[in-house]
């Protein structure tokens, strides 16, 4: 059964002719894919991850806007009930790292599924919470969800693109984020009317888009590099022909050159072929993770305390938001023109001159300024690194890669308080200084991963 509005015909493994026997040579899953084109099939595909992502996006900024209203509910300091955002970024942290090396071992679209299910699920229930310890629990397990959609939906979309469009549609994908601060900023405004259920009327619309994606997940078949990699080498085929099919490209998808997957553990990670990349990527996750919070977190609460108090308001979130828009929209362009390594190189070193900026004086103008070039700057580097690390791993690694990098960014996420907070109350140049740092490191760590992955074609 399907929907008319997302139908994709389907092809059955039998109806296409097996490599024994044929006459038609085997060709790579790469040219596969480069023959079943680029169409509607990425466009839908683009869409359900992104409805997701932008669903994750309101999720995690929430927890700023929720906090006052889940105290007063239950009775509780504001910083008590911040909990719940330490929870969902601990479950983040864990489903990001099991759900990634999960889907190298069962398959990307159950995972996929699971993953989506839980976020979905958990998130709308965290609205009906009755106690606040109820409210930990489910923004733990909603945490687990939105940090397994993470590593799974860019590695299931970086494996249905040919080489030369993966890395600008990668980019694109995280502009979903831009789209979901903005809703959550407006949705904020609404909530204020709900008094102390604001935090309920929340929780409840951020969890809409990942039931909705849900649904349209379904549709999503699995991905022809798992497939083949898994000795399914036919039913690879029959997606890819699939595929032509919803892009109207009239091609029969030839017999495809076998491969095996192998069953690697996660130290496979930081084996020779893998480990100078993998520590400089994670290295350049976590110094990111820790200077994005410190900018966007901790900063506006120093600034606010200073006098700049529209910087925590709603109306400057979307300001920031739209700004990111543009900073997405280069680094797409930077990924394919330029290459990952120095698209990602000069939006770090732009995003590390933006934060000593704050420390050249006072005026409103310098600080606005300031942060709108950091908003630019510092997401048009996250866009550059989600499309830069699916697509330094092999198949059988890809999504574990992605995970165990989303687990270290939470990490970060988590640490931050500890490293960014105290200075930034005591010494807010050295602050920016040190944030400063993070980024310029983060950079050296890019520089020295051993590979340039534009137009390389994966494995």
């Amino acid at each position: 059964m399907s929907s008319p509005a997302i139908a994709i015909p389907t092809v059955s493994p039998d109806a296409l002719p097996r490599a024994t026997g044929s006459a038609s040579p085997a060709i790579t899953i790469e040219q596969g894919i480069r023959a079943a084109g680029v169409g509607l099939f990425q466009y839908r595909l683009f869409v359900i991850f992104g409805l997701v992502w932008l669903a994750d996006a309101m999720q995690v900024l929430s927890i700023g806007f929720t906090a006052p209203s889940i105290a007063a509910t239950f009775g509780i300091s504001v910083p008590a009930a911040l909990q719940t955002g330490t929870a969902f970024f601990i479950g983040m942290l864990i489903g990001a790292f099991a759900f990634g090396r999960l889907a190298d071992r069962i398959g990307r679209r159950p995972v996929l599924m699971m993953a989506v299910v839980i976020d979905a699920i958990c998130g709308i229930a965290s609205a009906f919470a009755p106690e606040f310890q109820w409210l930990l629990v489910l923004r733990f397990l909603t945490g687990i969800g939105v940090g397994g959609t993470l590593p799974v939906d860019y590695t299931m979309m970086a494996e249905f693109l040919p080489s030369d469009r993966r890395g600008r549609w990668l980019v694109l994908l995280e502009s979903f984020w831009a789209i979901g601060t903005i809703l959550l900023a407006i949705l904020a405004l609404f909530a204020v009317s709900r008094g102390d259920d604001a935090w309920r009327m929340i929780f409840l619309v951020t969890g809409i888009p990942a039931l909705v994606g849900v649904i349209f997940r379904f549709f999503v078949p699995e991905s022809p590099l798992y497939l083949n990699k898994a000795g399914r080498s036919n039913e690879a085929r029959a997606v890819l022909q699939r595929v032509a099919a919803v892009n109207r490209v009239s091609v029969n998808i030839g017999p495809l050159v076998p491969q095996k997957i192998e069953r690697k553990s996660v130290f496979a990670l930081f084996a020779a072929d893998c480990r100078r990349r993998s520590i400089c990527l994670l290295v350049a996750w976590m110094f990111i993770s820790i200077a994005y919070y410190g900018v966007f977190v901790y900063l506006p609460v120093k600034l606010a305390g200073q006098g700049f108090g529209f910087m925590r308001g709603q109306v400057f979130l979307i300001l920031l938001a739209l700004v990111q828009l543009p900073g997405f929209a280069l680094s797409a362009y930077g990924v394919e023109r330029w290459g990952r390594k120095p698209t990602l190189i000069g939006f770090l070193l732009l995003s590390a001159v933006g934060c000593l900026f704050y420390s050249l004086g006072q005026s409103t103008a310098l600080v606005v300024g300031s942060t709108l070039l950091m908003s630019f700057a510092l997401l048009g580097t996250w866009g550059a690194l989600y499309a830069f690390t699916p697509e330094v791993y092999p198949t059988d690694l890809r999504a574990s890669g992605m995970g165990t990098a989303g687990a270290i960014a939470r990490f970060g996420g988590l640490f931050a308080p500890a490293i960014i907070a105290p200075v930034m109350a005591t010494h807010f140049t050295l602050s920016l200084v040190l944030l400063s740092s993070f980024l310029a490191l983060a950079a050296v760590a890019i520089w020295m991963v051993d590979i340039e992955s534009r137009n390389r074609s994966l494995d």
